[in-house]
């Protein structure tokens, strides 16, 4: 029906309880049901003259009935109390003849109950209520974790769906457990694990968004053995904007498993390079590029140039960020880190005070196959860019380097230690740009991140497939480690290595089976042969370390932040790396990936390289050579067995 014939039909409704109303309570003054008449429809006329006009002020035909919670109720509440006062002091205390004084007190009294009660079944059958009751053992049994004002939203929410049933709320304070919170029993959470398996539950869904990683980790740890389905709420933040949706239920972030808290950011060390200037950032539409870019207008640069060679990935952070900082002058550049004279032109033209280097070939796998390319992006690409940098005397060079930098086992580690080196070189010389380096293991959320893959194989059924049953990896939050690069870069010298504190780090086989007990599966292995989803090792790929460390040596020292150390590495001598750069290059446009390695060798000492060359044209080469050598074989045995004419 349209709004306006719903709430005629609604005024209509109430036109009728009054008329009810009066009756009734006339009714109950005889003690028996009497037949209005005469002077008794004066009662009638003032209920409904004085009682829509006050439920229509009151704002009574504004709400959804289906939606109607406590404030709609006191909206009743109001109308109902001022039109008592009026009726009752028109028919009881003045007093009209023909109309006991007792009627003046029972009809606002019945009204009240009669409204109240219509707005209360209207919401139960018009919300679907009553479906819930019906569909009960049918519908996912679930408890929520949590008995504040988030979790009051949700049970809100879903009372209204026909998704999940809430049995209960869970929580931890002793206070409240007993208690009832709309309409639901707070349970403590030693009840949820005696009960859980007896009442079917399925889900925990966790309403703590204010709580710290510390307190979520403890919790989730206590749910695990419950293998029970485990969603949580947006932030605080994120609920600001209205009511609770079952769709803003999210999967458990894996911060949550870790339970570290971020240290708040220093704002002076976050504003020092970024305010009012101009800020350069390579890889701007990479994972770790453009959540710093993200940070960084926020921070009120100038402008801010976007550099990437990858016209979707610019292209879809320039829109973002015009959306998100409007009255900031982004501007997006289409260029490669190798090309000196595309960079020179760009940093000619802007000036820019702070460069954010985080170009980079990251995938391990994919550079060990591709060596070539992965060294001249990672290594050469920064050399370039630095150089340009100090030949228009940018003030600030930060490189985004890795964990896999220390002692590399694979390219890609390689390449990012040379690229450091390369920034220490520079670093000796004398220039008025100031290199420093920021060094961190793995991010979360970023592109090729193991923990957005095992949530589709756990989605698929499994198997979660791992490289090694004992690898373990640093991991980080991308905003976080965004935050503590713009940081530590402010506290640079020149030729510094920032390293940042990763906390613990954390074994992937440990990682991979809480996403599945916490999804609701269990793991199957030898312990649970009917386990749910398997984990299969598939063993380490090419160049692939068993554990990362952050430092070369031990001499690392602390810094103005918590969060960040400064580390002094060894490096080659000035005239000795240019000179291993150049037969580095020379091997880099031959294409010989043997000598590229063995150059690698001998410029990083910590460097163990993969004992066989995979670079996939390399191999290609090799397998075409050996068809063509077995062809030979097989015509010149095939000229031997041949009949030979002999002249006699």
């Amino acid at each position: 029906m349209p709004r306006p014939a719903k709430r005629l039909l609604a005024l209509a409704v109430d036109a009728t309880l009054c008329v009810l109303c009066v009756w009734v309570a006339f009714s109950l003054r005889y003690e028996q049901w009497i037949t209005l008449r005469g002077i008794q429809w004066v009662a009638v006329v003032v209920a409904i003259a004085g009682a829509l006009p006050l439920f229509v002020a009151s704002g009574l035909y504004r709400a959804i009935f289906r939606y109607a919670g406590p404030a709609a109720f006191m909206a009743v509440v109001r109308a109902c109390a001022l039109f008592g006062v009026g009726y009752g002091l028109l028919f009881s205390v003045i007093g009209v003849s023909g109309v006991p004084r007792t009627v003046g007190f029972l009809m606002p009294l019945l009204l009240f109950l009669a409204v109240a009660c219509s707005r209360m079944f209207a919401r139960y059958w018009l919300g679907g209520m009553y479906m819930s009751a019906i569909d009960r053992k049918a519908l996912p049994q679930v408890v929520i974790y949590g008995a504040g004002g988030a979790g009051l939203q949700l049970a809100a929410a879903l009372t209204q769906s026909r998704e999940m049933m809430v049995r209960c709320f869970v929580d931890d304070d002793e206070r409240l457990q007993g208690n009832t919170l709309h309409g639901l029993r707070i349970e403590s959470p030693d009840w949820l694990k005696d009960n859980a398996a007896r009442l079917g539950i399925t889900d925990v869904l966790l309403a703590m968004p204010s709580a710290s990683r510390a307190r979520r980790a403890e919790i989730l740890n206590q749910l695990l053995p419950l293998y029970l389905h485990v969603r949580t709420l947006p932030a605080l933040a994120d609920l600001a904007n209205g009511r609770v949706q079952i769709h803003d239920l999210l999967e458990v972030d894996i911060e949550d498993l870790l339970g570290r808290d971020p240290v708040a950011p220093m704002g002076d060390l976050l504003h020092r390079n970024i305010r009012h200037q101009v800020v350069l950032v390579t890889g701007a539409g990479g994972s770790i590029g453009s959540e710093l870019c993200r940070q960084i207008v926020q921070l009120s640069p100038k402008t801010l140039l976007l550099v990437d060679m990858n016209e979707y990935a610019l292209y879809g952070i320039h829109q973002e960020l015009e959306a998100l900082a409007p009255h900031i002058h982004v501007v997006p550049l289409l260029a490669s880190v190798c090309d000196a004279a595309r960079l020179r032109e760009v940093m000619r033209a802007w000036h820019p005070d702070t460069v954010y280097h985080a170009a980079a070939y990251k995938h391990v796998p994919l550079v060990e196959h591709n060596p070539v390319e992965g060294v001249r992006n990672n290594a050469m690409g920064t050399l370039t860019a630095a150089q340009v940098a100090m030949e228009c005397k940018v003030r600030r060079f930060v490189l985004i380097s890795t964990d896999k930098a220390v002692r590399p086992t694979n390219i890609m580690g390689a390449s990012k230690r040379l690229a450091e080196m390369t920034l220490q070189g520079l670093a000796q010389q004398k220039s008025s740009t100031c290199f420093s380096m920021v060094r961190f293991g793995n991010v979360l959320g970023s592109s090729g991140s193991v923990v957005p893959l095992f949530r589709r194989q756990i989605e698929a059924g499994g198997p979660i497939t791992l490289t090694h049953a004992d690898i373990t990896r640093y991991f980080m939050t991308i905003p976080e480690a965004a935050q503590l690069v713009i940081q530590a870069s402010a506290m640079a010298e020149g030729g510094d290595v920032f390293v940042l504190d990763m906390g613990e780090p954390v074994r992937i086989i440990d990682l991979a089976r809480r996403l599945v007990e916490l999804s609701g599966r269990t793991v199957r292995d030898d312990a649970s042969p009917d386990g749910d989803i398997e984990l299969h090792v598939t063993g380490l790929r090419p160049g692939e370390k068993l554990y990362e460390e952050l430092l070369i040596g031990d001499n690392a020292l602390p810094t103005a932040h918590p969060r960040v150390m400064k580390a002094h590495e060894a490096c080659l001598p000035q005239e000795e790396l240019w000179r291993q750069l150049e037969v580095l290059n020379a091997a880099l446009r031959n294409s010989d990936v043997p000598a590229l390695k063995r150059t690698l060798q001998q410029m990083l000492p910590g460097y163990r390289a993969h004992a066989e060359v995979v670079d996939w044209v390399h191999m290609e080469r090799h397998r075409v050579a050996m068809t063509v050598v077995d062809r030979d074989d097989e015509s010149a045995n095939s000229d031997l067995t041949q009949p030979v004419a002999i002249a006699l």
